[in-house]
Order: structure tokens, then C-alpha cells, then sequence
């Protein structure tokens, strides 16, 4: 988009207090250095560690807090659950910083934000034990969200996205996308952290191969994921949001990256017992490094 040209109303909504239209937040809320975490109670569990809170406002699941560690400014943000969400929450974390609200034209100099995704998953390896804390190398799609966004995928993750596709024959019409965590952020958060490709799909049950009572199409997905390996590369775990805020954050030229505390094993059928302790886990791991960032 041309930078002078005019957005609509109809395409940027702004609310009448000049905050933005989910989110409910005004682009002085917002921090450059951004938590997402999907469940709204799970916002105070990362900003009770905060040395003072500025903002608090919500609307329906977007919870944002907003406030300093030392002199470190950070912003919380639930999203709530999937990659629907996040095609909310991201493009107006991005029109929060890029978009001249008053003129409504995208302004000279871009931003470029730090989202830290901390959220909950399941392991797809036997290997992978409850309680880790992993990041997500690559995010891979298994839903529709991309499929609305021009893309500009590396060499790299065309090559294996193109060995998962030649992996994988029973996905029925799904078409994944797949990108790659920011390198900066990796280097600097995912230190003495497990490591692994993330999936995304688009539910819960029949999208992550839970069976209850509806029949599946793809019964063996967990099998077909946990086999593919490529380069030393595997899909470790399965959870709703981490692809589509990696591609996105990748188009909109925003660094991204995921930390997902790993509750379930999806292998050997178990859940944790104490899935807060591993979410607390989890957020302490990634505020003790966010000062380097």
C-alpha cells in the first residue's frame, strides 16, 4: 500500500476515544516488547512480576496490560484461542505502531515490534516430557489464515515446507504454510530452551486428531506428524497459534516467537497434573531474559 494513500474507516476501525477497534488500546499503551498468551486470566499471572503497571484495559478477550520490569516497558496481551484471533491481535498491534491514526496513512518510519507468544501445548514425541518449555524453531500451518496474505518465504523454509508436503498424503485439501522463528529472538531468548517445528492447526479436537465422537477425517494425524523428519528437523508439538503469528509478524516485518509449556503428551495419552506450575515456568524463563531484547 502506498504510504500516502488513505485507509477507510471500513477497513481501520477506530473506536471513538481513538483507540483501536479489538484491542481497545490507544497506540500510547503499547509497548515494543510484547507478551501473548491465549487465556485472559493468564495476563496478571505474567504482569504480577511487573515493578508497576500503567495501563489495564480489556474488551472481550483482549486483556492488555501494559508496564516495567526495572526500565524495561512491556505489554501482556491475551489473544484467546486460534489463528482468527491472531489475525485481529496482530494487525492492530500493527496499525497501533504504523498506522498515523489521525491522518490514517501508513507512517514514514515503521516499527518493528518484539511478540513473545507464552502459551500451552502438546507434545507429538515420546521424548519430549510434561513440564518442558519449549520454542518453536518454525511454525507450520495447518490452517487457512495465510492463504489471505501474500507471502515471501526464504529458500529454506520453501525447502521444508516442500518435504513435509511430499511427507504428508492424507491431509485433504489442507494446504500448509511455514515460517521460520525471528533469528534474533531465538539467539537471545531460546538459550538452554528445547527446540523444535511447532504445528498449528484449527481446533482442538478433530484438527489436533482428538477423538470424542464425531469421526475424524485425518485418524492418524499425531503418527503422520511425529514421523516427519528432514535435516535433523521434526514437528515436536501441536497447539493453535504460533504459525499464523510467525507468517504474520514476517509480513507485517514484526520479530516473533513462541515458548510453548508443554502440558500434554499426546503419545502417550497423559496431561499434566499441575499445568500451572509449568505455565509459571514459562513466563519466568522468558521475563529473566527479556532485559537482552
Amino acid at each position: 500500500m502506498d504510504m500516502e494513500q488513505s485507509i477507510s474507516e471500513a477497513d481501520l476501525i477506530i473506536n471513538p476515544d481513538g483507540s483501536i477497534y479489538h484491542l481497545n488500546i490507544l497506540p500510547e499503551d503499547l509497548a515494543e516488547t510484547i507478551i501473548t498468551v491465549g487465556d485472559p486470566d493468564r495476563v496478571s499471572e505474567v504482569s504480577k512480576y511487573f515493578d508497576r503497571i500503567e495501563v489495564k484495559k480489556g474488551k472481550r478477550e483482549f486483556i492488555t496490560h501494559t508496564g516495567y520490569i526495572g526500565k524495561k516497558r512491556i505489554t501482556v496481551l491475551s489473544t484467546g484461542i486460534g489463528t482468527d484471533n491472531i489475525d485481529i491481535v496482530l494487525n492492530e498491534l500493527d496499525a497501533l505502531v504504523n498506522i498515523d491514526f489521525n491522518k490514517r496513512v501508513v507512517k514514514p518510519q515503521l516499527t518493528s515490534l518484539n511478540i513473545i507468544r507464552v502459551g500451552t501445548s502438546g507434545a507429538i514425541q515420546e521424548d519430549i516430557p510434561m513440564g518442558t518449555i519449549l520454542v518453536s524453531s518454525y511454525g507450520l500451518g495447518l490452517d487457512a489464515l495465510m492463504r489471505y496474505y501474500v507471502q515471501n518465504p526464504t529458500a529454506e523454509e520453501i525447502e521444508l515446507l516442500s518435504a513435509f508436503n511430499q511427507h504428508t498424503t492424507q491431509l485433504n485439501g489442507i494446504q500448509p504454510y511455514l515460517t521460520a522463528a525471528d533469528p534474533y529472538l531465538m539467539k537471545q531468548l531460546a538459550t538452554g530452551l528445547a527446540i523444535g517445528i511447532t504445528a498449528t492447526a484449527p481446533g482442538f479436537y478433530g484438527p489436533q486428531g482428538r477423538k470424542v465422537r464425531a469421526q475424524n477425517t485425518i485418524p492418524e494425524l499425531i503418527g503422520m506428524l511425529n514421523k516427519f523428519k528432514v535435516a535433523g528437523k521434526r514437528i515436536t508439538n501441536l497447539e493453535m497459534e504460533t504459525a499464523g503469528i510467525y507468517a504474520l509478524s514476517r509480513t507485517l516485518g514484526h520479530r516473533a516467537l513462541s515458548v510453548n509449556a508443554i502440558l500434554a503428551s499426546r503419545v502417550n495419552l497423559q496431561f499434566s497434573t499441575e499445568p500451572g506450575k509449568v505455565v509459571e515456568k514459562a513466563i519466568k524463563a522468558i521475563l529473566g531474559r527479556l532485559e537482552s531484547i
